[in-house]
């Protein structure tokens, strides 16, 4: 049988985990080999207990990481891929909204030879604001990474080993996996699942956390912001120019009104002054996670670590 890794990141899904991981079981057991890796991302319920059950319950599937603190979703990820042993990898949510009888679609999708495997969803089973983030996010994506128009990044995707393989290398803390799948491969399918209604709970991405991995985007997988300002500086340079060929010209006709010297020296100095401030933050951000990368800022810290009795290799163990 074709050996599968699924990784789950967990947050707060006490009531999902334990339901999903024997669905999950049930459905792929009987045609692969099967190896589920649950990552704990510092849930603040009874995940963490749930998920040790698990592994005593399923002693050779279920490997279970838990994280020293809160990484965020994409860097909990990270940590479940590196202790992968599948053949292909399925990432997916930990709430039902991913439905368990839906992975097969995507493995039958990416034994035709894609590197990665996206899901498209028909309709979302959303709230209006996270569409909206989603929206964005795709925008911003398409914009930042070159990702094709009609491409979905959605959470729940299929690797195979070649790509999981190179994503791994990345040891920067300033995670975004889909901006590390498009450096890496453009060899992309898709594949339309269904999306479900969230079972319990509500989802961890806030307005916060959205605008958080937006920044993230722009910053850290993107040149546009030192692109956007060298074009600022550009403008202000003819801006300048046209300006002081002005002034001479009014000086060569005296009889131009020329604004008072108050009126030339607030404004000049209230737009400079912003620039200056506006190029100085964005430099920091560059500079500030330039130093997080020097300074080894952990991708992510695994306290415990419970491995599946499979007896295969497993990357990162």
């Amino acid at each position: 049988m074709i050996p599968i890794s699924i990784v789950i990141p967990v947050y707060n899904a006490e009531k999902t985990i334990g339901p999903l991981c024997r669905a999950l079981i049930s459905e792929l057991s009987g045609d692969y080999r099967l190896d589920i890796v649950l990552v704990n991302d510092y849930s603040r319920d009874e995940s963490d207990r749930i998920c040790r059950t698990l592994c005593d319950e399923f002693p050779q599937t279920v490997t279970y990481l838990a994280l020293s603190r809160n990484f965020s979703e994409h860097n909990a990820v990270m940590a479940g891929l590196n202790h992968t042993c599948g053949d292909y990898v399925v990432v997916m949510d930990d709430d039902f909204q991913n439905p368990p009888e839906e992975v097969p679609k995507l493995l039958t999708e990416i034994k035709k030879g894609y590197d990665v495997v996206y899901c498209q969803y028909a309709t979302k089973s959303d709230s209006w604001y996270r569409n909206l983030g989603s929206y964005l996010n795709g925008t911003l994506a398409r914009v930042t990474l070159d990702k094709p128009a009609n491409l979905y990044l959605s959470s729940f995707k299929a690797m195979n080993r070649f790509l999981v393989d190179h994503l791994v290398v990345h040891r920067s803390p300033n995670v975004y996996l889909d901006a590390l799948i498009l450096r890496t491969t453009r060899n992309i399918g898709t594949v339309q699942v269904r999306h479900d209604v969230r079972r319990e709970g509500r989802s961890g991405y806030t307005m916060k956390k959205l605008a958080d991995l937006w920044g993230n985007v722009f910053v850290s997988y993107s040149l546009i912001p030192l692109r956007l300002l060298a074009a600022a500086g550009a403008v202000l340079t003819c801006l300048g120019i046209y300006s002081v060929c002005a002034m001479l010209i009014r000086g060569w006709l005296p009889m131009l009104n020329d604004p008072s010297d108050i009126e030339e020296l607030s404004s000049i100095t209230m737009f400079f002054r912003g620039v200056q401030l506006l190029a100085t933050g964005i430099v920091g951000e560059y500079v500030g996670r330039i130093y997080l990368k020097l300074n080894q800022e952990p991708q992510f810290i695994v306290r415990d670590k419970l491995l599946a009795k499979t007896g295969g290799e497993r990357h990162g163990a």
